[in-house]
This record gives structure tokens, sequence and C-alpha cells, in this order.
């Protein structure tokens, strides 16, 4: 199997960068998906750090100067790489100020991931070509693409608009040492409570005024009183870890929330989506 690409401009290979170090703080182990205009980052189940599901996609046609896959078939232009975190993150952080990135499969005793980078000269100069990384990895065969499929999202019970990760971010990490389970509640008038109870504190976190989706609201019965809270518990340290992560800083951000049953998370920066599945507790 062959495989070599060209991600060339300042601002892609900055995307790559801050999704790459977002994925590496999610995940030891991570299956990279290579289509010609996009790279969806899926952790391996079995050995998330937070036991949770983490879905992440750059969507971008033009993502990739030049894009080369063989020995699959004519049909499939795509390509599946199982990764280590500290690969990932030792190649994002060792980019600087490239001017191009070329990730290459290459077959040594056991196929392997070189990454070099261009480094931008003055006109005239002869490009320079440094090695970022050479490593071992495991190309994963068609016959187990379908083991790591895009996560369901199921129909949520409320959905509220998340304005301030920031200010977020800082409440949950106030807040997430205190307990070891942190009850996130939410309706539809655009509130957002997140609250730890144990035998020796009582603590809880007011947001209001978040907003919902227009469809949130849309989906629901007529009847519905907008103030009723729906609630799941969650492990506080899968809700800081990922908060803790994501460096992606997105346009839009959203908290689902099926009741007594899974939270899920949403943010959305242009091309990059980064969605988290935390199963209650």
């Amino acid at each position: 199997m062959k495989f070599c690409a060209n991600v060339i401009g300042k601002d892609l290979i900055e995307l790559f960068i801050h999704t790459s170090g977002t994925i590496s703080k999610l995940a030891r182990v991570f299956v990279l998906h290579v289509f010609q205009d996009s790279l969806c980052f899926r952790p391996d189940d079995s050995r998330v750090i937070c036991d949770a599901r983490v879905w992440c996609e750059v969507r971008r046609g033009d993502f990739f100067h030049r894009f080369h896959v063989e020995d699959v078939s004519e049909e499939l232009k795509e390509i599946y790489l199982e990764l280590t975190s500290e690969h990932l993150f030792r190649t994002a952080s060792s980019i600087g100020n490239a001017s191009t990135l070329k990730p290459q499969l290459t077959n040594k005793w056991r196929p392997h991931l070189t990454v070099s980078v261009e480094l931008p000269l003055p006109t005239g100069w002869t490009p320079v070509v440094i090695l970022i990384f050479d490593g071992p990895i495991r190309v994963l065969p068609p016959t187990a693409w379908e083991d790591f499929p895009e996560p369901g999202v199921e129909a949520c019970d409320v959905s509220v608009n998340l304005l301030s990760l920031k200010t977020l971010k800082s409440s949950v990490e106030r807040i997430a040492n205190l307990g070891d389970q942190m009850l996130v509640e939410a309706n539809l008038n655009g509130k957002m409570n997140l609250s730890i109870e144990t035998d020796a504190v009582s603590i809880k976190s007011y947001f209001n005024n978040l907003g919902n989706p227009p469809k949130s609201a849309q989906d629901m019965p007529q009847d519905r009183n907008l103030e009723n809270m729906v609630q799941v518990l969650v492990e506080s340290r899968k809700l800081l870890q990922f908060f803790e992560g994501q460096q992606i800083n997105p346009v839009t951000a959203l908290c689902n929330v099926l009741s007594n049953t899974l939270l899920h998370l949403v943010l959305v920066h242009e091309d990059v989506s980064l969605q988290c599945f935390i199963p209650a507790s």
C-alpha cells in the first residue's frame, strides 16, 4: 500500500496542528481516516483515556494539495492509520513555521509514517526539507474499516448553546475535583446548571440566557414546559478532560442532553467539528 500527500499553506498547517493537539490529549491510541477532502480522528474506544467516544473531522476540499493512494482499489481512495498520541503530538509540535507538510507511508521492517516539512525561504533559495517524524504505525486493512464508523447521534431531549467555553471551562475546573460525579442540567429556556453534591460539599453553577438552537424547540411537543430541566449524571474527570484538551476555538458550541443517558458536546470551527459522547455514570 502506498500513500503520500502534501499540505500547503500556513492556515491549513495550523489547522492540522490545533486539531492534532486536541486529539492527542483525548486518547493514547487513535485511528486517522484520511480522505481526499477530509481527515477523521477516531480514538480506539478500548483505549480512550476518558472512556468517552470522540469524533473529530476536518473537512475541506482543498486541504491536500496532492493526495495519492495506491494498492487498495480504484474506488477506495482512502486509508486508515492507527497512531499513538505521542507520535501525533511530537509531529504537531515540531512543525514550526513550515510552508509545506508532507506525510508519506513508507515500508521498512514494518509500515512507517514519515512526515517532513519544507521551510519558507527567500525567492531563489533551494528549499530546505526537514524530517520531523519517522515512526512505526499500523495500517488497517479494508476488512477492519467497518469497526470505526462515524458515531450515530441520538435525538436529544434538550440542546443549549454554549456561548462562552472559557467561562464554562473555568466552572468545570473549579468544581470537578470536589466530587467524582457531576450533574448536568439544561432546559428549553436556555438554562444550564452544573452541580456536585457529596457528604462534605454541595456546589452549583448556573448559566442563563444561553439560548437553544432553533431545531431544538421545533422538535419538542407544544405542551412541554420550557422550564423543566433534563439531567444527566456524568463522571467529572471525563467532562474536565474534554474541556482541558480541546484547542479548536469554536464558533459554534452545543450541549445536548439525553435524559439520564448521554451528554453530547459539539464544537465547530469553520472546517473542524469535534464531538464528544459522555455516557451517564
